[in-house]
């Protein structure tokens, strides 16, 4: 139904033309009364008289012609009334020659009528006294309170308004960018000088080599009437505002209103706005704008242009969400991102899946294997020789600033001040209502920077909770935070036998065990490329984390995979590191947690500061049903017949044969087969579960009840042995 076309143009022209402004008098919203181009457009191009007998409340020139139109048409026009001292002369002969009756200085005191307007009051007006006129009856009331150039666009695209005393009105000034304003939006109100105005802003903007275009050419004609009136309200008699003269008919704003904004002490013409809501939604200033700036200005006792303007808002015209959100339109659905070994992976038959925005590896099937013989090749290489893993998907932080380390102690639960630079440690950072919201390995590089990594889907979201409490909670900390998601490229390698194949490949480091233990952190060089080198490990394997900028990510992945081959090297992909973590019982946020967990309910209470004051959480941590003893508590299963591998998300219960609803006490948060187990292994979220070690539970399914024990959530190398290789 809609189509977003996005233009680059060398030159632009805006010739959006000018806008009838209504008039503001008491009544002016009964059914009935309209604007006279309104009434003018009927009859003329729809054919549709929308009276018998109209009264046309003049406050430009341009309301005459709609009067000529309707009384030649057989219209009766039962008054003229013109708010003016005087109407321009060709407009007054027109309707002389008409027999079309002119009332000067005249007011709008009030319309009568209930489903539609029978009737004006009309005033008229002697200096600053208002007189009580006739009652005219009439089925329409027409008005025109002059036009308004249409300078939204000009605006939207930076340029500057000016004040034209002689109209009343804002026009074009200085602009910005490529743009000519012409015609009607720059306050030209005749037909044939538009036309002139814009042929030759045409022939100048497509220059010399452009077709040129004659305003007379297009042979238009048309009544040529001025169109220039004064914004503002009709005057009245009494200084109270009247309840029911409309400036704003969309969002029901009155006089009185604006009067009210005065009273309560606003001054700003942008503080008028959002109190009275006048020249908001869509509606942008289009018809009540001026009429608005004329009224405050009257009120203040001050020139138009010393009240100012407010802004105009996009988009001019109204559109729907979907138009901004794009069209489905297969992998054109969303931005599509990926690493900077994507390429190899693809050559090497990796199946990818989706996570967040980015295209991940899933695993590399050799030929004839499926996804299970794969995944369990790819980590038995890992656990037996070196795997290799492209995890530059992390999101990375640096946090940097003589406050640093202070603003790392206020966010996470851990404690950074003891942290030496060189080393890392895996961080948990909770929401303020005590559960876990994200976590990853954070390096202190220095004692003034941090390079903190988050997990692929939680890099965005992490970054804006880090502004945010650095900006409204902690502005006073001395602090700078940039995310390098992009700039590095990471990849790990992990195994037994990982340090034998980038030992080669990496200079100005020494990667021994004693020189880089876990957790270590060192600066140097692989294959020429700057290095930032991460002892640590996701597998429980040996392992360290390359990161490299991502300029060099797969010239150093391609080195490292040579240099691994002698040695069985195996690139393995996402569902081989699934079940690698879980082997060693390590969490995924997102997946163990489901924005419900706290530290402790995960197994981590031993990664908080013991002796740190605040954090973001920890007086949520403290409320008594956070440390009820029937919370749900981080559990490995397995099943009794090694080779049924459970349902992730299926639920937990205490005894079999249960009729629903069942008594569901927990639920199956990870499940795989594991080849270097030779069984399957779940981890699980079960009320009370560290207190049901050894307990027979069971997880329902249609084809019966399975019983599992309950077990400690590390399956494999439970004392760490393998992280020295």
């Amino acid at each position: 139904r809609e189509r977003l076309w996005q233009v680059r143009a060398r030159e632009v022209i805006l010739a959006t033309g000018a806008i009838e402004r209504p008039l503001v008098f008491p009544g002016n919203d009964r059914p009935g009364v309209m604007l006279a181009s309104a009434a003018r457009t009927f009859l003329n191009r729809y054919g549709v008289k929308v009276g018998a007998r109209v009264v046309v409340i003049a406050g430009s020139d341009a309301a005459y012609a709609t009067a000529l139109d309707l009384k030649a048409a057989g219209v009766e026009i039962a008054a003229l009334a013109d708010v003016r001292e005087a109407p321009g002369a060709s407009a007054a002969a027109a309707a002389g020659a008409a027999n079309i009756p002119i009332t000067t200085r005249a007011t709008v005191l009030a319309t009568n009528g209930r489903l539609r307007v029978n009737a004006v009051r009309l005033g008229h007006v002697t200096g600053a006294t208002v007189t009580p006129g006739a009652c005219i009856a009439c089925d329409a009331v027409l008005m025109s309170g002059g036009y308004t150039p249409s300078v939204h666009l000009f605006s939207q695209s930076r340029g500057t308004l000016a004040w034209n005393e002689a109209q009343q009105v804002f026009v074009p000034g200085v602009a910005a960018e490529r743009t000519r304003a012409v015609g009607g939006c720059r306050g030209l109100d005749s037909l044939a000088a538009a036309l002139a105005d814009g042929a030759q802003a045409g022939n100048a903007a497509a220059g010399a080599t452009g077709p040129s275009n004659s305003a007379a050419a297009l042979g238009a004609s048309a009544r040529e009437f001025s169109s220039t009136g004064a914004p503002g309200a009709l005057a009245q008699p009494g200084e109270v505002p009247p309840p029911k003269a409309f400036v704003d008919f969309q969002n029901d704003v009155t006089t009185k209103d604006l009067a009210l904004a005065a009273r309560e002490g606003f001054r700003s013409v942008e503080h008028i706005k959002r109190y009275t809501t006048t020249g908001m939604a869509t509606d942008q200033g289009k018809t009540s704008g001026m009429n608005a700036l004329g009224v405050i200005a009257g009120g203040f006792e001050r020139p138009i242009p010393e009240v100012g303007l407010t802004t105009f808002r996009m988009p001019y015209t109204p559109v729907t969400f979907g138009i901004f959100a794009g069209y489905a339109r297969g992998d054109l659905f969303d931005p599509v991102r990926t690493t900077p070994t994507h390429q190899w992976a693809q050559a090497h038959g990796a199946v990818f899946e989706d996570v967040g925005l980015w295209k991940r590896a899933r695993f590399f099937p050799k030929s004839g294997e499926n996804m299970h013989a794969a995944v369990a090749r790819e980590c038995r290489a890992v656990r037996d020789s070196c795997g290799i893993f492209d995890a530059s998907t992390l999101g990375k932080i640096e946090v940097v600033g003589p406050d640093a380390a202070t603003f790392m102690n206020r966010l996470y639960v851990n404690n950074w001040s003891n942290l030496a630079a060189g080393r890392s440690r895996y961080g948990i950072l909770l929401r303020d209502d005590g559960f876990v919201y994200d976590d990853g390995v954070v390096a202190r590089l220095a004692d003034d920077r941090f390079h903190v990594t988050t997990t692929t889907g939680g890099a965005a979201r992490v970054l804006g909770m880090m502004e945010d409490y650095l900006q409204t909670e902690w502005p006073g900390l001395n602090v700078w935070l940039t995310s390098t998601s992009e700039q590095w490229a990471v990849i790990a390698v992990q195994g037994p036998r990982a340090r034998e194949v980038i030992s080669p490949l990496v200079t100005d480091i020494d990667l021994s065990a004693a020189a880089l233990p876990h957790m270590g952190v060192a600066r140097g060089r692989i294959c020429g490329a700057p290095l930032l080198l991460f002892r640590v490990s996701f597998t429980g394997e040996l392992g360290f984390e390359l990161n490299v900028p991502a300029d060099y990510g797969r010239e150093v992945w391609e080195a490292v995979y040579t240099a691994g081959r002698s040695r069985g090297i195996t690139p393995y992909g996402t569902e081989s590191m699934h079940v690698l973590r879980a082997e060693k019982g390590y969490i995924i946020v997102g997946q163990e947690t489901d924005g419900t967990a706290t530290p402790d309910d995960v197994g981590l209470t031993w990664a908080i500061g013991k002796a740190k004051p605040d954090f973001v959480g920890k007086r949520s941590l403290e409320r008594p049903a956070m440390k009820a003893a029937g919370r749900k508590q981080l559990v490995g299963l397995l099943t009794e017949d090694p080779a049924i591998v459970l349902d992730e998300g299926a639920q937990v219960v205490d005894s079999a044969g249960q009729s629903v609803p069942l008594r569901m006490i927990g639920h199956v948060t990870s499940s795989y087969a594991s080849a270097i187990l030779g069984r399957s292994i779940a981890l699980a979220m079960v009320a009370g579960g560290r207190a049901r070690l050894g307990e027979t539970l069971f997880v329902p399914m249609p084809g019966g009840d399975i019983p599992v024990k309950v077990t400690a959530p590390v399956f494999y190398d439970p004392k760490g042995a393998r992280l020295d290789g």
